[in-house]
Order: structure tokens, then C-alpha cells, then sequence
């Protein structure tokens, strides 16, 4: 019998991916990471980017999406309902919690099943330990359009560059770079006008999932094939700042 096992983080999208999945194949085993310290991220983040840059993601996130969730709550309960998704809790059973995925307990119980496929949401970036302990094909679901808006929110920053051509999603398969990997699935759509920056996410895993249930039966089928990539620059896009997002939301309209 195939073998699939999931990567996840704690989030309600991670949720929905495996109730979707669980509708159709047998799972496993799940393995779900434990988010960062907050002060931990931030230290990270700083020596990337910057404390000014920092500050004005910490200013977004903490004054401006608590504002957009609230406006944005009846659009999430059109989306559950239109699309059927599933946020309730997970079958503990299946759970093992780790505190990163990248965990020398992953990496064993990785060994230990020799899973055929391997989807992934929302966790930390796969070390070449996690990589190397299995021959299994791993999957993530990007929301956004690879290689061109890699890293975080690739849709809003579709929209927020003027490229709304380029809202979408992909499905790749998982190398040591960060949204690299060949691409097996994409799709282009619109979101809706009462969409926001807390609601994108949501509609791109609700159209991502028949993509991501194809790839993973070509996957142990053994049919899957990669994409051609889109052409353009490919950037590594990170969180916005609270000025960012204003200055967008005026000259775009971005919500």
C-alpha cells in the first residue's frame, strides 16, 4: 500500500489540506511543527532585513490584519461554505509534534515509514536531512505564482505589483531552495472583489486543492510530470510593512 505522510504547520489552511486529502487517500501520519518564539523570528528577521523593516512588519501584523479579519470574517464563511473546506481539529492519532520539522524525530519516522509521497504546508524550510531520509516526492502548495512570487503571499503581492494576471497558485515539488523545485501544477484566477489580504490565502487553497489531489495521484501513479516555469523575474517576497500595504491599498487598491 502507498504510503503518504504530511508536514504541517499549526494553521487553519494546514487543516483544511488534510481533510481534503483524507477525503480521497489514506494518511499516514502527519507530522506538525510547533511555531517559532516570536522573539526568535523577529531576531531572524532583523538580520535579514533590518529592524526598520521589522518594526513595520510587527506594525502590520498587529494593527492592520486584526482590522482586515474582522471585515473579512463573512467572506471566510462564504469560502468554507462555497468550497466544502474542513478547519476542524485533526485526528490526534495521527499526529506526532515536533517543535521544527526539522526535527531528528522527522527525519526518523520519515526513515521508518519510506513514505511514497510527502505534502507540505506551511512549516519551516526543509533541511538536506529531512530531504535525503526518504526517496519520497515532496509537495507543497505555493500560494502564489513560482518562480516569480516566491517566498510569502504571493498572491497580495501580485496584486500589490500589478500583476493581478499573476494571482495563483502551484504546486512543486520541494528542493534545498526556497520555492525552487519543479513545478507540477499552476493555476491563474481573480479574486473577488471582497477578498482581502486575510481572505487570499484561503481562496488559493481552495482552488489549489483538486491540483494538489492530481499531483499526489500522478505521484504514486508515477505520471507526474513537471511544468514549464513561467518567464520573468523571480523574487524572494517576504511580509509587508504597514506602510506598504497603505501605500498599496491607495494606489492599487490592494485590500
Amino acid at each position: 500500500m502507498p504510503v503518504i505522510v504530511l508536514l504541517i504547520d499549526r494553521s487553519d489552511l494546514s487543516r483544511i489540506i488534510y481533510h481534503a486529502l483524507a477525503a480521497e487517500f489514506a494518511i499516514d501520519a502527519i507530522i506538525r511543527e510547533e511555531k517559532p518564539p516570536r522573539s526568535v523570528l523577529v531576531k531572524r528577521r532583523s538580520k535579514k532585513l533590518g529592524w526598520p523593516t521589522v518594526l513595520g512588519q510587527i506594525a502590520f501584523a498587529s494593527c492592520i490584519v486584526p482590522l482586515l479579519r474582522r471585515q473579512s470574517s463573512q467572506r471566510r464563511s462564504e469560502l468554507l461554505w462555497q468550497y466544502g473546506m474542513d478547519e476542524s481539529p485533526i485526528p490526534s492519532a495521527l499526529l506526532t509534534d515536533v517543535p521544527s520539522v526539522n526535527d531528528p524525530r522527522t527525519i526518523a519516522l520519515l526513515a521508518k515509514l519510506s513514505p511514497q509521497v510527502i505534502v507540505v504546508n506551511g512549516t519551516r524550510i526543509l533541511e538536506g536531512a529531512v530531504l535525503s531520509a526518504t526517496r519520497a516526492i515532496f509537495l507543497n502548495t505555493h500560494v502564489g505564482i513560482t518562480p516569480l512570487y516566491r517566498g510569502v503571499h504571493g498572491g497580495y503581492w501580485a496584486l500589490a505589483s500589478g500583476n493581478p494576471e499573476q494571482f495563483g497558485v502551484t504546486i512543486h515539488k520541494i528542493d534545498k531552495g526556497i520555492d525552487t523545485g519543479e513545478i507540477v501544477a499552476q493555476q491563474r484566477f481573480n479574486p473577488s472583489p471582497s477578498d482581502n489580504f486575510c481572505t487570499y490565502p484561503l481562496l488559493q487553497i481552495a482552488e489549489a486543492i483538486p491540483l494538489l489531489k492530481r499531483a499526489v495521484r500522478d505521484a504514486l501513479n508515477g505520471t507526474l510530470q513537471a511544468l514549464s516555469p513561467p518567464t520573468g523575474p523571480s523574487k524572494l517576497w517576504t511580509h509587508p510593512t504597514a506602510i506598504q500595504y497603505l501605500r498599496f491599498r491607495v494606489a492599487r487598491g490592494t485590500r
